[in-house]
């Protein structure tokens, strides 16, 4: 089974994810150690992003994987992307990865 077939199936454990509000997701990533990473391309990236996160383009699997793969699995883990469509595929994938505190910004960048 594919990474995009397993991330888009209906089998996909999400429970684990937990989408937090722009005040409770900066408060989170400015009070303790996470993982804070933008899941958007590099010139997306470039043009703004949250200080302090790391850029794992979701669309580029091989280096997104990778990336994904150096983390600690026992820090938990801050995602984002534009609008929270990518950063939802990426914490299913997270999840099935064997993380256990994964939080999505909801609405994404353009809501920060």
């Amino acid at each position: 089974m594919s990474i995009f077939s397993q991330l888009f199936s209906a089998n996909t454990k999400n429970a684990k994810v937990k989408i937090l509000t722009r005040d409770t997701f900066n408060e989170a990533i400015t009070s303790q150690k996470v993982h804070l990473i933008d899941v958007r391309t590099s010139n997306e990236f470039g043009v703004g992003h949250i200080k302090g996160a790391i850029n794992l383009n979701f669309f580029d699997q091989p280096t997104f994987q990778k990336g994904i793969e150096k983390l600690n699995k026992n820090t938990a883990v801050y995602l984002y992307c534009q609008s929270g469509n990518r950063s939802k595929s990426a914490s299913k994938f997270l999840v099935q990865m064997g993380f256990e505190h994964v939080f999505d910004l909801q609405g994404g960048y353009s809501n920060w």
